[in-house]
């Protein structure tokens, strides 16, 4: 995935209220920006960071900038939720992802379960449909281990409840996260941070659903999948 238009450096000042940043832009005017974000982004928000911004050519949008890419331990790290699903699918579309690259049919954004949207339904003339669900991983405390989440998710955790109910109706069902930094080869949960959602793994990994955690590689022109990383869990 390339960044198109290029993306703007800058640094930051500070992150708050989950959706907005104030940066200050090369030419020294500080303004606001959008955060694409919700998670607790713990690590990331260190003030003077060096940033990496997109650009909107929407002349509607409240704040013009979004913030994309934050440096922490001396690599670029993708911070944008709305990346992963573009990831995953390149991810798959590659083959990197066991036999998933194998469905000729990908269907993004599915009704299924009680109230959700799965990520990607999966369709194969000779097999079970595969319901795939995405999470972003920007996390690391150790260093080469990314972790998921960095905050409670009970959303995350009804998602792997929903997965598990589809395996146990026959189907495939699969986690995958994406680690949107270039310095881990290992991942693991964070059971300590949210209890609730190692537990809620736990049972689906009992009930059949399979899980996987692809490693990427950032800089300044994009975003690419490399290959899958070890998990420890």
């Amino acid at each position: 995935m390339k960044f198109d238009p290029p993306l703007i450096e800058a640094r930051l000042v500070r992150r708050y209220k989950r959706f907005l940043a104030d940066v200050i832009l090369e030419d020294g005017r500080e303004t606001t920006v959008a955060v694409p974000n919700t998670g607790s982004m713990l690590g990331l928000t260190t003030p003077g960071s060096r940033v990496l911004l997109s650009r909107s050519s929407n002349p509607k949008r409240k704040y013009a900038h979004s913030l994309e890419v934050v440096e922490a331990d001396g690599i670029w790290v993708g911070i944008n939720t709305g990346l992963p699903n573009r990831l995953a699918r390149e991810a798959i579309e590659a083959g990197i992802v066991g036999d998933l690259g194998e469905y000729p049919v990908i269907r993004p954004e599915q009704k299924y379960g009680e109230r959700s949207r799965i990520d990607f339904l999966l369709e194969h003339p000779e097999r079970p449909s595969a319901y795939v669900e995405v999470k972003n991983v920007h996390f690391m405390r150790e260093a080469g281990l990314a972790e998921f989440p960095d905050t409670v998710t009970a959303r995350g955790a009804r998602h792997l409840d929903e997965l598990a109910e589809m395996r146990r109706q026959g189907f495939r069902a699969i986690m995958l996260y994406v680690v949107q930094r270039g310095d881990c080869h290992r991942f693991s949960l964070c059971a300590d941070l949210d209890p609730a959602y190692a537990q809620a793994f736990a049972n689906a990994r009992a009930a059949g659903v399979e899980a996987f955690a692809i490693g990427c590689h950032i800089s300044t022109d994009g975003i690419t999948p490399q290959g899958l990383i070890e998990l420890e869990i």
